[in-house]
């Protein structure tokens, strides 16, 4: 299975033009999409549902939408839209249950802030069976923002397998349940997004694990593997993004279960792709 994941920048492409049909079809030939920065009703980009829009590109795809930021949009009456900014999965097979997870903030005086989310997807892969995958974005401002939201990562990996699907047990009311097992909340799974971390920031070292210099990461059994290095890449090389610096850095990541490292085939980076500020990442999977 072929995995992406893109921050589309809600369409802006590095020419500047808002164009989110070239967003799908940078990514139409994925099996599952995790995209950062979808928005509603915002008036840069047209006062549109760009969800709505996305799924409409891709209509071969399941798809939920989990926003961060969520507002009024000032329409002057009840029952207008809400302007939000968040996170969408799509998948070619079923999204068998979908939770969005809000993550730490921190409440900044000075620096704009923003809500972020990681929108949770339960999966049916065709072979393997249900896999957790994610569509994160986390904080831009610093790594003082974003430690709690990675400590949030860890716990989602670590603690939502035991939490059960998103009804668990029995029900004596049959309209409940549907006459359904309980859906699965599986232990294996993928954080997909633009975790605004470098490989240099200790927040990297705390998802995959600390540096042997002789013995490269020590990666828990239970823990996270960077999918572009356990395809044999070097996680120094690549750039998934131009930052406001004026660098090239790689801070768009697929993590990935270390259970999962044996089966990941290939990951590679869409240099080419102009649709938005950032590049698509792609990881391949056999499952």
């Amino acid at each position: 299975m072929k995995f992406a994941s893109y921050n589309i920048q809600y369409g802006k492409g590095k020419d500047g033009r808002f164009d989110l049909a070239r967003i799908a079809a940078s990514v139409a030939d994925a099996d599952v999409i995790a995209l950062q920065e979808v928005e509603r009703f915002w008036p840069r980009s047209g006062n549109v549902d760009q969800p709505a829009e996305l799924a409409a590109l891709l209509p071969d795809f399941y798809w939920v939408y989990g926003p961060g930021y969520d507002m009024d949009a000032d329409t002057g009456r009840p029952g207008g839209a809400r302007r939000q900014f968040g996170n969408m999965l799509l998948s070619r097979t079923p999204i068998l249950t979908s939770r969005n997870h809000l993550l730490p903030k921190f409440g900044a005086v000075h620096q704009f802030c923003l809500q972020r989310a990681a929108l949770e997807g339960v999966i049916d892969t065709p072979r393997a069976g249900a896999l957790r995958v994610y569509s994160l974005h986390l904080s831009h401002i610093g790594d003082g923002d974003r430690a709690a939201q990675v400590e949030r990562i860890l716990d989602l990996h670590k603690n939502a397998p035991a939490e059960g699907g998103a009804w668990c047990g029995a029900h004596r009311e049959p309209e409940w349940t549907q006459g359904r097992a309980a859906p699965p909340m599986p232990a294996q799974a993928l954080f997909m997004g633009d975790f605004n971390i470098s490989v240099a920031s200790p927040l990297y070292a705390r998802l995959v694990g600390p540096a042997s210099y002789e013995f490269g990461r020590m990666t828990a059994s239970s823990g996270l593997v960077d999918a572009y290095v356990a395809a044999g890449n070097d996680e120094a090389s690549g750039w998934s993004c131009d930052s406001t610096l004026g660098e090239r850095v790689r801070i768009d990541y697929c993590m990935a279960s270390a259970s999962l490292a044996p089966h990941i085939k290939r990951a590679w980076i869409d240099n080419d792709a102009i649709g938005s500020d950032h590049q698509p990442i792609w990881t391949e999977i056999a499952l």
